[in-house]
């Protein structure tokens, strides 16, 4: 029995240590440096890179000498007849003779050496296989940067539902005791039936407001996780406030930054795209040239009736061939001429792609400065409006107890200043968001 209450006494203690230790903390930046290395997307960008690379050298070897080697052993159940004239062996003219010119048995065992000489495609593909690896490492970049977004924005949801439920909670902590205080008056004959009813609905629906933010706030961590790359319910604690990311997101001097559109992701993303159809053209063309390789190679045969090539008197004779082959091609019926002749509409609709591009990232970059600076200029607005409705709801809620003010006038500044509460919150959550917006188009993180 006691042994048993060890165990388990250890058993509690390694659970307890195993649960401190998966319950992890992020501030902004450590939550964003965390996605970059844990979320699926982000990594399986990182494997792309990899596989760009095996995949250049892949490119790369075709052109470098080939080494193969070749066994074969072979044996005639019935083996070939072959017939020559009976003359040859003092026979009468006409007749022939049936003989078997090769043993029952053979052994031949071959290395061969190819190198590629010259080949218009070999060269064009060493070309292709270095874009490549540079769209997927521009590609690594853009699904970097939309990581961060993505962070940021499930970052500061959690955020506002967390500073939601508590605000709501403080309301309904208020309007219990302003319910309480007022029936108490109405149980007295000193206030209207009315002035209870009004601030049971307007408790009631703060109320279920307060439910429905407690749900979406479980959804938000979740949300959170899975762009962390952690699973959907760890236990996940922040440790920025609202408030102070928001002050911290306040950075004018982005409203002036360089709008050069060559240093975006997304321009060089086009430009790698023009660059790719440039290369298919060539490779096009390229299938018009000669191509011209060499081989040698070296083996040994053996011959017998009987399986004995093990034995060290079996002969073996050797044998060894140098190659050349020269292909030219001459006449396709106009199929190469039509594969350039595409490759080359190709070419043109990707620099259309890429005039487009950058037009399109001009007026993403002023359409997100425009965001941002609303934002900031909404949020300075609505914080003003905030402390006005605090300051009106509280005057309201003086008036009505000391019996100068109506329950109506009070129900109405309430709703005013729940309806502030959350417009500041959202105000706050939209400077961060328009800001992360702004330096993902101009590809500048700070």
């Amino acid at each position: 029995m006691k042994q048993k209450l060890i165990l388990i006494f250890s058993l509690l203690i390694i659970f307890q240590g195993f649960s401190q230790e998966s319950k992890q903390s992020f501030s902004l930046q450590e939550a964003i440096d965390f996605a970059l290395t844990n979320n699926r997307t982000a990594k399986n960008a990182a494997r792309d890179i990899e596989a760009a690379k095996q995949q250049k050298w892949e490119t790369t070897s075709t052109g470098l000498p080939q080494i193969s080697a070749d066994i074969a052993y072979q044996n005639w159940l019935k083996q070939q007849v072959s017939l020559i004239p009976a003359e040859f062996f003092g026979g009468n003219p006409g007749e022939f003779q049936d003989v078997i010119f090769s043993p029952k048995q053979n052994v031949n065992a071959t290395a061969t050496v190819t190198q590629k000489i010259f080949d218009g495609s070999y060269l064009v593909g060493l070309q292709s296989a270095k874009v490549y690896l540079q769209i997927s490492k521009n590609a690594k970049e853009k699904t970097d940067l939309e990581v961060r977004k993505a962070v940021i924005e499930a970052y500061g949801n959690v955020l506002l539902a967390e500073e939601s439920v508590n605000i709501l909670q403080r309301n309904v902590e208020t309007l219990e005791k302003n319910l309480f205080e007022t029936n108490k008056i109405y149980e007295n004959g000193l206030e209207e039936q009315e002035s209870v009813e009004q601030l049971q609905i307007t408790l009631s629906g703060v109320t279920s407001n307060l439910k429905n933010v407690t749900r979406l706030k479980e959804l938000a961590y979740q949300m959170l996780n899975i762009t962390l790359g952690l699973e959907i319910n760890h236990p996940t604690t922040l440790t920025d406030n609202l408030e102070a990311l928001t002050a911290q997101n306040i950075v004018l001097g982005l409203l002036e930054a360089d709008e050069t559109i060559e240093n975006t992701i997304d321009y060089r993303i086009a430009e790698n795209d023009k660059r790719s159809k440039e290369l298919l053209l060539k490779l096009e063309k390229s299938k018009a040239l000669p191509t011209l390789n060499t081989f040698v190679n070296g083996g040994y045969s053996a011959f017998s009736n009987d399986f004995n090539f093990t034995n060290k008197e079996q002969k073996w004779f050797g044998s060894s061939l140098l190659g050349v082959n020269l292909n030219v091609p001459i006449f396709s019926s106009l199929g190469r001429s039509a594969a350039t002749q595409r490759a080359r509409i190709n070419l043109e609709k990707a620099k259309d792609d890429l005039v487009e591009t950058q037009q399109r990232i001009q007026l993403q970059i002023a359409s997100a400065k425009s965001d941002y600076q609303f934002a900031i200029e909404d949020y300075q607005n609505k914080k003003q409006n905030l402390n006005l409705a605090e300051r009106i709801e509280t005057k309201n809620q003086t008036k009505f107890f000391e019996g100068i003010g109506s329950s109506f006038e009070l129900r109405q500044a309430q709703t005013q200043l729940y309806s502030a509460q959350q417009e500041f919150l959202q105000a706050m959550l939209d400077v961060i968001n328009k800001k992360a917006a702004l330096e993902t188009v101009l590809n500048t993180i700070n």
